[in-house]
C-alpha cells in the first residue's frame, strides 16, 4: 500500500487506548495503524517522543455573532479558526443566532455566507432559537434539522434571547420529534434582573457586581428547571458551561432518575474566580462571562466533575470581545456600568493546553479522559463520530501531535485570536501541540501556519433518531 503520509514512532492515544504505533494516511483518511509501517509514503513525519491525539473539537464557541448595538465580536471565521488551529483543534462548533425579530432560515443563510473561504478548521453550526414562533417550530426548525443543523441552543437568561417555560417545552418537543440535540444555558433571568436592580440602587456598578448578580442559586435553580422540563418532554438534554458543584449535583440527580443528560464545563471554571472581576481600573471587565467564575471550592467541584464523569464535555465557550475598545468591553455604557459589559472571554486557543497541563500533567485526570472530554465525546454528542473525534481506520486524519514536555507561558501577543487580551495571561503551561493535521494536511507545524485559508470545510450532520413518544 502506498500512503500519502505516515506518522511514525509516536504514542497514539484515544479515549480508551494508548500504543506506540505508526499511522498511514491516504486521501485525507486514516487507512492503517500498525506497529511498524514500512510501505512507501510521499511524506514521513517523525513523532518519536510525542503524543499523537485526535484533533480537538471545541463544541462551544461564539464567532461573528450579533451582539447588540455598537458591540462587535473580536473574531471572524478567519481569526477564530486560525486561533483554534494553533490550540490543537481541527473542528469547532459556533452558534448561528436567530435574533428575536429575525427569521431562522435567513440567519442560517447569512451565517453560512460568513464561512465561505474563511476556514482553517472544519466547522459545524448549532442553532440558537430566540423566537419560537409557530412558523419556526412548525416549519423552519424541523427543516433545518433535516438539513443537518441538528443541535439547538436555547437561553433561560438575557432578555432578548430567553424563552419562558412554555416556549422551552414547545422547542424541546420539536427537537424530540425530529431528532435534534437540545442545549440549554441555565440561569434564572428574573432573579438576575432583581439582583441587578438592587445593585444599581445601592450604587454598585463595578465589574465585580456581575458575579454577585449571578450567584450559584441562579444557575442551580435554572438547571433544575431545565432538567425538569426536559423530563416532562422525555428529551435528552445538554447542560452547557456548568460552573459549580450545586448545578453538577442537579445533573447527577437527574441521571439517577434515568434521564440522559450530557454536561459541559469550561476552563474559566477551573482557573478563574470571582476575585478576578475585582481588578483595578475596570480590569475586571476582562473576566465578565456567564455564568461567572466562582471560588476555589467550586473550582475543586468542577475538577471532581471532570474526574468522576459528571462532565462529558470540556469546551472553551470562546466569546471574544476586545477590552480596550468602544465596540467591546469598554464601550461607552460598559465603561460605566457592569450590566453593559459584553458577556464573554476568549479561550479557544488555550482550552487544550490548560486542561493538558493542569489536568493530565498534574494527575487530576488521565490522558484518556483528556481525549474524551476534548474531542471524542463532542463528536459523539453532536453527530460527528466516528468521522471525527478518534484515531481509527476510516476516520478523517484530523490529528494533533503534542510535545508533553514543551513549557510555554500564555502571552496574548503569541496567540492568534482577534481579541486584545487573554484571561490566562502569564499562566505557565506544560504540554502544547506542535503539529496539527486536518484531513492529512499539515496545517500548523512548530508554531508556524502551513495550511491555507479555505482548507477547512463545513460539516453537515445527520439527525439522531427521534426520542420515544410520550
Amino acid at each position: 500500500m502506498n500512503f500519502d503520509t505516515i506518522i511514525k514512532g509516536g504514542s497514539v492515544v484515544t479515549a480508551s487506548d494508548q500504543m506506540r504505533a505508526d499511522i498511514g494516511i491516504q486521501n485525507g483518511q486514516i487507512t492503517a495503524i500498525a506497529i511498524d509501517l514500512t510501505d512507501p509514503a510521499a511524506t514521513t513525519i517523525d513523532a518519536t517522543g510525542k503524543l499523537v491525539l485526535p484533533g480537538g473539537i471545541d463544541s462551544h464557541v461564539h464567532i461573528a455573532q450579533p451582539s447588540g448595538d455598537g458591540i462587535v465580536m473580536a473574531d471572524d471565521f478567519e481569526s477564530g479558526t486560525r486561533s483554534a488551529l494553533f490550540g490543537g483543534n481541527t473542528t469547532i462548533m459556533p452558534f448561528c443566532l436567530q435574533e428575536r425579530d429575525g427569521d431562522l432560515r435567513s440567519a442560517i443563510d447569512w451565517y453560512r455566507g460568513l464561512t465561505e473561504g474563511q476556514l482553517y478548521t472544519d466547522v459545524a453550526f448549532h442553532l440558537i432559537v430566540a423566537n419560537p414562533s409557530p412558523q419556526v417550530l412548525g416549519q423552519q426548525l424541523p427543516a433545518a434539522i433535516e438539513d443537518g443543523y441538528t443541535s439547538i441552543k436555547v437561553f433561560m437568561t438575557y432578555e432578548n434571547l430567553r424563552l419562558n417555560d412554555a416556549e422551552l417545552l414547545a422547542t424541546f418537543d420539536v427537537a424530540r420529534r425530529h431528532g435534534g440535540t437540545m442545549m440549554v444555558h441555565c440561569e434564572n433571568e428574573d432573579a438576575i434582573r432583581y439582583l441587578i436592580d438592587r445593585h444599581e440602587k445601592d450604587g454598585e456598578v463595578r465589574p465585580r457586581a456581575h458575579a454577585s448578580t449571578r450567584p450559584i442559586p441562579v444557575e442551580r435553580e435554572a438547571t433544575h428547571r431545565a432538567l425538569s422540563l426536559a423530563e416532562i418532554v422525555d428529551l435528552p438534554i445538554v447542560i452547557v458551561h456548568v460552573s459549580n458543584g450545586a448545578a453538577a449535583e442537579e445533573i447527577r440527580r437527574a441521571r439517577q432518575r434515568g434521564m440522559k443528560v450530557t454536561a459541559e464545563t469550561c476552563p474559566q471554571y477551573l482557573m478563574l474566580t470571582a476575585k478576578d472581576l475585582e481588578g483595578m481600573d475596570w480590569e475586571g471587565a476582562k473576566f465578565v462571562c456567564s455564568p461567572p467564575p466562582r471560588d476555589e471550592a467550586e473550582q475543586a467541584a468542577c475538577w471532581q466533575g471532570l474526574k468522576d464523569g459528571t462532565f462529558d464535555l470540556f469546551s472553551s465557550d470562546h466569546c471574544p470581545f476586545r477590552y480596550a475598545s468602544e465596540d467591546g468591553k469598554l464601550n461607552p455604557k460598559g465603561a460605566k456600568n457592569f450590566r453593559y459589559i459584553p458577556n464573554g472571554i476568549p479561550g479557544v486557543e488555550t482550552r487544550l493546553p490548560i486542561l493538558f497541563s493542569e489536568g493530565v500533567m498534574k494527575g487530576r485526570i488521565d490522558i484518556h479522559k483528556f481525549v474524551a472530554v476534548t474531542s471524542t465525546n463532542h463528536a459523539k454528542t453532536y453527530g460527528l463520530y466516528p468521522r471525527k473525534g478518534t484515531i481509527a481506520i476510516g476516520s478523517d486524519a484530523d490529528i494533533a501531535i503534542w510535545d508533553p514536555d514543551l513549557v510555554k507561558t500564555v502571552r496574548h501577543e503569541d496567540l492568534h485570536d482577534g481579541a486584545d487580551y487573554s484571561p490566562y495571561e502569564g499562566l505557565t503551561l506544560r504540554g502544547w501541540p506542535v503539529m496539527v493535521m486536518l484531513r492529512g494536511k499539515v496545517m500548523m507545524r512548530d508554531g508556524q501556519l502551513e495550511g491555507a485559508l479555505g482548507d477547512g470545510h463545513y460539516l453537515t450532520r445527520a439527525s439522531a433518531p427521534p426520542s420515544k413518544t410520550i
